[in-house]
C-alpha cells in the first residue's frame, strides 16, 4: 500500500536539550497545537493530499497533554499508519506506551544518538536519557510494536555508529537511519564543533550499515550524497522517502520533498557530470558553506 504522509509538530516542548536540535528555540516561542487545530490538520491533509499516514512529532510529542486523544482522532479519521517520532524517554513508563498503542499508534520512531550513556546524554544534555530511551525501546519491543529509528550523525558520535547499530539491532528495531546533522537551529549555533567532515565519517557509517546487512535489518542514511556511498547506494534514503506535507507551527509545507530538493539541499555545477545527478539531492546547503565542495567527486562510471 502506498502511504501519503503528513508530519504534524504538535508541540515544541522537549525534555532533551540536544546540541544538534533543528528546532532551535521554538520551544520558547511557539505554543503547542490544540486538539482542534490538530484535528483540522489531519482532516485537511486527508482532503487535500489524500493522506493516510501521520507522524506526530515535535519537539517531543509525548509531552503534549492530549497526545493519546490526538492518536485516537487520527484513527477515527481513517489514518492507517500512525507513527510517534520521539526521543523515547516517556516509553520507559509502560502506561504511556500502552495508552498510545490502544489509541491506534502502530509505529514508534525513537532516537538514540550514542552507543553509551556518556555519548548520548552528553549530546542531549539530559542525564539518564540514554537509559530511559533504551528501557522505552525494550518496553515497546515486548509489546510487539514496530520501531524505526533515526540517529543524527555529529562530531561527537560518528565513531560509535557501528556499536550503535549493534545496539539498535539488539533492541529489536525494524529499520535504522543515520542522518547527517542538519545545520539549522541549535546545530547552526554549534556548527563550529558539531559538524564533521563527510569524508571522515564514512568508514564508520559503512561499518554501521554493514551491521544491518548482516542482521537482516534495513539500514539507511540521510543527507549523504551518492558520491560518498559507493557499494551502499541502496541505503540512500532520499530515493524512497514517501511524499509528505508538514505542519510546523504556523507554517504549512505542502511537499517536504520539494522543500528538500529546492530549498534545503544544494548541488554543485560539477554534480551534473554524476551518474546519480537526477536521483541525488545533494547535501544540506549549509554544509558546503563550511567545508566547500572538494570532497564531492562526481560518479562517472
Amino acid at each position: 500500500m502506498k502511504y501519503i504522509r503528513v508530519d504534524i509538530k504538535v508541540t515544541f516542548r522537549c525534555n532533551n536539550h540536544c546540541d544538534f536540535c533543528a528546532q532551535g528555540n521554538k520551544r520558547d516561542t511557539i505554543t503547542e497545537r490544540s486538539v482542534a487545530q490538530v484535528e483540522q490538520d489531519l482532516a485537511e491533509a486527508k482532503r487535500k493530499h489524500g493522506a493516510n499516514a501521520v507522524t506526530f512529532t515535535g519537539g517531543e510529542p509525548t509531552l503534549h497533554p492530549h497526545i493519546v486523544e490526538l492518536v485516537s482522532i487520527a484513527r477515527k479519521l481513517g489514518y492507517i499508519y500512525i507513527q510517534i517520532q520521539t526521543n523515547g524517554r516517556m516509553f520507559a513508563y509502560p502506561g504511556m506506551l500502552k495508552a498510545l498503542y490502544a489509541a491506534g499508534a502502530n509505529e514508534l520512531s525513537p532516537s538514540l544518538h550514542g552507543a553509551c550513556p556518556a555519548t548520548h546524554d552528553g549530546l542531549t544534555h539530559s542525564p539518564g536519557s540514554f537509559m530511559q530511551t533504551v528501557q522505552g525501546m525494550k518496553n515497546a519491543a515486548s509489546m510487539g510494536m514496530r520501531m524505526v529509528t533515526n540517529s543524527v550523525i555529529t562530531s561527537g558520535n560518528y565513531k560509535e555508529l557501528p556499536e550503535l547499530a549493534a545496539l539498535l539491532v539488539k533492541l529489536g528495531v525494524k529499520q535504522y537511519q543515520f542522518a547527517f546533522v542538519h545545520i539549522v537551529g541549535t546545530a547552526k549555533v554549534n556548527k563550529d564543533w558539531i559538524v564533521p567532515r563527510k569524508s571522515d565519517i564514512m568508514p564508520y557509517v559503512k561499518k554501521g550499515l554493514d551491521v544491518g546487512r548482516r542482521s537482516g535489518v534495513f539500514a539507511c542514511t540521510e543527507a549523504i550524497p551518492f558520491c560518498f556511498m559507493k557499494g551502499y547506494e541502496d541505503c540512500v534514503s532520499e530515493q524512497f522517502m514517501p511524499e509528505a506535507s508538514v505542519v510546523d507551527g504556523a507554517i504549512l509545507i505542502d511537499s517536504y520533498g520539494d522543500y528538500r530538493r529546492n530549498e534545503g539541499k544544494v548541488k554543485h555545477e560539477k554534480c551534473r557530470r554524476c551518474l546519480y545527478y537526477k536521483r541525488c539531492e545533494g547535501p544540506w546547503k549549509e554544509y558546503p558553506e563550511i567545508y566547500g565542495w572538494d570532497e564531492f567527486v562526481p560518479v562517472t562510471e
